[in-house]
């Protein structure tokens, strides 16, 4: 670890909220990194479990910052501000690096200086088990904006990035309660490459019970991301068709499941912000 009075070369952020049964875990695999100049930040999200008395037991080796519950973006966007390094990790509560995993990107950044954000490939464990991730999670390299319409394909826990881009970007957007890493990488994927080093230096582990990914109303916040970048962006005319279209299957999605469960009204609020954008033309534009 780099001494305080110096700025270390990364920050490592980890964001958590009652993990006490697995946050050792990821905080000895940064411990355990063979890159040295950098410094641990863990934004405890108002945790009411074990949290706080296993982050004591680090002592010095890691920062702590305690808030009330904002949820992750807060969390992330916390850590960012009290961050002194020039590149940014994150990592979930519920993942784990290999050994060299800062290293390797750090690598990767002083060959291609011009590269503002890479990540790597992952092992995937569900419940316990090794799971081969599917074609449409395969993750594509450079520019990669409109494959990452459909499906996150950047994962916080495998990011590395220049904090000058998290400031560009204005963080994470805390309005979002899920989904804020898709709406995030969105947003840099439009003016910027994301590159991949492709080597599995992350073991990201899903299936249990407490993850935000398995909230049913996610599509609910990817519209809602759309339809910021719609407002907000500038995009070229393939973007905003690409971005259009998406948004309308998306909101037809979320609409029939609406239906299903017995929620006209919303479904109607839904259909019609699909109709209002289909009054683009969007083949002309």
């Amino acid at each position: 670890m780099s001494h305080l009075h110096e700025s270390p070369r990364v920050s490592v952020i980890i964001p958590t909220f009652n993990r006490s049964w697995c946050l050792s875990e990821a905080i000895d695999s940064v411990l355990a990194q063979t890159f040295p100049d950098m410094e641990l930040i863990v934004v405890d999200d108002g945790s009411t479990d074990q949290t706080p008395s296993l982050l004591s037991r680090y002592a010095d080796r890691l920062r702590v910052l305690r808030q009330t519950n904002r949820g992750v973006s807060a969390a992330r966007n916390r850590g960012i501000q009290a961050a002194g390094g020039a590149l940014i990790a994150f990592l979930d509560s519920d993942d784990l690096w290999q050994p060299d995993k800062l290293t390797r990107q750090v690598a990767f950044f002083n060959r291609h200086p011009d590269a503002l954000i890479c990540q790597t490939e992952e092992i995937w464990i569900r419940r316990g088990v090794r799971v081969n991730p599917k074609h449409r999670h395969r993750k594509p390299s450079g520019w990669i904006f409109e494959p990452s319409l459909a499906l996150c394909l950047v994962s916080p826990s495998a990011v590395m990035l220049h904090r000058d881009l998290l400031e560009e970007m204005g963080g994470f957007d805390e309005s979002l309660p899920a989904c804020e890493d898709y709406d995030l990488w969105l947003r840099v994927s439009l003016r910027y490459p994301i590159h991949l080093i492709d080597e599995t230096l992350v073991i990201k582990r899903g299936g249990h019970e407490d993850q935000l990914s398995r909230q049913h109303s996610l599509d609910r916040y990817r519209i809602q991301s759309l339809e910021k970048l719609l407002g907000r962006e500038t995009l070229t005319d393939e973007q905003s068709r690409a971005t259009g279209a998406m948004l309308r299957e998306k909101c037809q999605i979320y609409a029939a499941g609406c239906r299903k469960r017995g929620k006209a009204e919303e479904a109607e609020g839904f259909e019609a912000l699909a109709a209002k954008h289909a009054h683009h033309d969007w083949s002309d534009s």
